[in-house]
C-alpha cells in the first residue's frame, strides 16, 4: 500500500505526464524562460505561507527542514543573490508535497507542478505575455478552457479605505470572494462603512463577465488606487487580444497579490488547471508567473486506460538499434513473433534492415 493522498502510475498515464511535462517545458523555453533546478529540502521557515501543512524533518544537526511544499516562496529566496538588473525568465517542474492534503489539490499530498516566473518586468505588456503564455499552455496540452482574471488588489484597496479593523476586513474579503451577498450584508450591518465603501463593497461579488464588467467596475465610487488598477487591466486585456472571463469579486490572498490573479478551467471538470498572477513586492522588487497541476492535467485529458502497443516488434539488436532512432519498437522474447504482434496489434516485424507488415 502507498500512503494516502500520493500516486503510483503505470502506463499509458507515466508516459502521458512525462510528454505533459516535456510539452510545457519546450514551450516556456521557446519563449525564453530557461529551467531552473530547486532541492526538495529546504530549511523550515514559520513565516512560509505553508508552514503548518509542510512535511517537517529533523537533519543530523537538529536544524529542522521541511519538504518543498511550493515553488514561488522558494524560488524567490534562492534567486535574490544571483538576480541583477532587467528582465529575467525561468521555469520550474518538479514534485511537491504537503503534509494535509487540500481539497483543491483532489486531497493529493504529493502532487507535480509545471510553472514559470517572469522577474524584473511589470504594467499591462507584462502581465499581458504571462496571460499569453497561460493560453499557449492550454494549447499545448490540447485542451480548450476558459482563463478567468481577477484583480484582488482592488478588493484590497476599497478594503483598506473601509476603515473596518483587520479582521472584519478578511471576513468581508471571504464573503466577497465566495459571492455569499447575505453573510456580506450581514457583516456591512455590523460593521458600518461609509456609503460609498458599502456600494461598493456589496458590488463586487456581482462583478463577473465579459469586457463589460470592467465599465460597470469604472462607475463604482472607488479610491484612486483601486481606480488605477482597473485602468491597468484594462490595458493589459487591449494588449492581449484574446477574450477572457472577469471575476473583480475574487479577493482570494488580496494581500499577496498586486495586481492581476488569473486561473484556467476546461469543459466538463470543475477544479482550476492553472492559476498564478502578479505579486509585485511581496517576494521580489516586480514578479509574476502561474504554475499548472499536471495530475488534474492528466484527470481532465482521461487518457486511455490501456498503453498503445508499440510500432515495430525488432526480432534482433541491430533491428533494435536500427529502428529505434524513428519509431516505437520492442525486443521480441519468445517463440512467434507473428502471434505476438497480432495479439499486441504490433503492425511490423524487423529484422537487421529489413522491416515488413505483420502478415
Amino acid at each position: 500500500m502507498i500512503p494516502e493522498g500520493t500516486r503510483f502510475l503505470l502506463p499509458p498515464e507515466a508516459r502521458l505526464k512525462a510528454e505533459l511535462q516535456k510539452r510545457l517545458q519546450d514551450l516556456f523555453l521557446r519563449h525564453g524562460y530557461e529551467p531552473v533546478e530547486l532541492p526538495a529540502l529546504e530549511a523550515f521557515d514559520p513565516a512560509h505561507p505553508l508552514a503548518e501543512r509542510a512535511f517537517k524533518l529533523v537533519d543530523k544537526t537538529g536544524e529542522v527542514l521541511a519538504l518543498r511544499s511550493e515553488f514561488t516562496t522558494l524560488l524567490a529566496k534562492l534567486l535574490r543573490p544571483h538576480l541583477g538588473k532587467g528582465v529575467h525568465r525561468f521555469q520550474y517542474a518538479g514534485a511537491l508535497w504537503l503534509r494535509e492534503a487540500d481539497a483543491e489539490l483532489g486531497r493529493l499530498r504529493e502532487y507535480t507542478q509545471v510553472g514559470l516566473e517572469l522577474i524584473g518586468a511589470t504594467g499591462p505588456l507584462a502581465d499581458a505575455e504571462v496571460l499569453e503564455l497561460a493560453f499557449s499552455a492550454l494549447e499545448a496540452l490540447g485542451l480548450g478552457g476558459v482563463v478567468e482574471v481577477g484583480l484582488p488588489s482592488l478588493v484590497g484597496e476599497v478594503l483598506r479605505a473601509s476603515g473596518l479593523s483587520e479582521s472584519a476586513q478578511k471576513e468581508v474579503q471571504r464573503a466577497i470572494h465566495r459571492k455569499n451577498l447575505p453573510e456580506l450584508k450581514a457583516l456591512l450591518a455590523q460593521n458600518p462603512v461609509p456609503e460609498e465603501v458599502r456600494q461598493t463593497l456589496l458590488a463586487l461579488p456581482d462583478l463577473y463577465g465579459e469586457r463589460e464588467v470592467l465599465k460597470e467596475a469604472q462607475t463604482l465610487p472607488l479610491p484612486p488606487k483601486a481606480r488605477e488598477a482597473l485602468s491597468r487591466l484594462e490595458r493589459t486585456l487591449d494588449l492581449l487580444e484574446r477574450p477572457v472571463l472577469l471575476d473583480l469579486g475574487m479577493a482570494r490572498r488580496y494581500e499577496y497579490y498586486s495586481g492581476i490573479f488569473f486561473r484556467a478551467y476546461t469543459p466538463g471538470f470543475g477544479l482550476p488547471l492553472l492559476g498564478g498572477g502578479r505579486y509585485d513586492g511581496a517576494l521580489l522588487p516586480q514578479a509574476a508567473g502561474f504554475a499548472l497541476g499536471v495530475e488534474r492535467v492528466l484527470e481532465a485529458l482521461k487518457p486511455p486506460p490501456q498503453e498503445s502497443p508499440p510500432e515495430v516488434l525488432a526480432l534482433d539488436l541491430k533491428a533494435l538499434r536500427r529502428f529505434a532512432r524513428e519509431r516505437r519498437v520492442e525486443l521480441f522474447h519468445g517463440e512467434d513473433p507473428v502471434a505476438h504482434a497480432k495479439a499486441r496489434g504490433i503492425p511490423f516485424l524487423a529484422e537487421g534492415e529489413r522491416i515488413w507488415e505483420v502478415p
